[in-house]
């Protein structure tokens, strides 16, 4: 049944112009970040590591969550129209097969998103002339980073499944993201979703995971809230009336 769910979920995205997002946000967060590079070279001098600061910071703290939240946003915009949500809960279908082929999908795009940021970020340095490894640590990035957003998801398709508006939750998730800055800089960061997405990606600091306890401390905290905001989101749908 869940296998299903997950075709359907992206039969209904096939036509769509969201896939649009996934080569278009992450391509735009490299050019500016490379811009920045490029114009700043007198003070950036760890070449990889100095364009990695540039160019996730564009794309973790901003773009990335952003998208996470039009998708969520999207994949329930379905269900709150014409009396779907009547449909939904009256056919054979569990919600747990329903909330987790929707993160099944948003998965397996972000999993997109991070691949070709990283293709990206390595042709953006090769083409400003960089020579040197590129940095041991990007495949830790880019899987904490993976790990993070899809804790994100699943708090935004909590959100999104609950409100009916469209615009409502992509409001939070950009506030969040904010707030989810402020956390970090207040070393707060592990307690705040968002923030974990800072810290998993090293956009603020490239070795802020260094240690096996911070690493498994990292994912832990991950594992938790994607448990918390999981049960949560299926127990509201078996228990609470739907508001078609």
């Amino acid at each position: 049944m869940l296998i299903r769910c997950v075709q359907a979920e992206f039969i209904k995205l096939r036509h769509t112009r969201i896939w649009l997002l996934l080569f278009i946000l992450p391509l735009v967060s490299v050019i500016i970040g490379c811009f920045n590079f490029y114009m700043n070279q007198g003070v950036l001098k760890k070449e990889w590591y100095s364009l990695w600061s540039q160019v996730s910071l564009f794309y973790g703290e901003f773009f990335f969550p952003i998208f996470i939240a039009i998708l969520c946003a999207f994949l329930w915009r379905l269900e709150h129209f014409n009396k779907n949500w009547n449909m939904i809960m009256t056919a054979p279908i569990s919600a747990n097969s329903i909330f987790f082929s929707k993160l099944i999908v948003v998965g397996s795009m972000l999993t997109f998103s991070q691949g070709f940021f990283g293709l990206l970020y390595f042709f953006g340095g090769k083409l400003l002339g960089l020579t040197s490894a590129l940095p041991v640590e990007l495949f830790g990035w880019l899987l904490r980073g993976w790990i993070a957003a899809l804790t994100i998801s699943t708090l935004q398709l909590a959100l999104s499944m609950r409100i009916k508006s469209f615009a409502v939750p992509i409001g939070i998730g950009f506030c969040a993201a904010i707030l989810g800055l402020g956390m970090y800089v207040i070393n707060l960061g592990l307690l705040f979703p968002h923030s974990l997405l800072t810290i998993g990606m090293g956009i603020l600091n490239q070795s802020s995971i260094s240690s096996l306890w911070n690493n498994l401390l990292y994912y832990i905290m991950n594992g938790v809230y994607i448990f918390v905001f999981s049960l949560v989101a299926i127990y509201r749908m078996k228990k609470s009336d739907v508001v078609a």
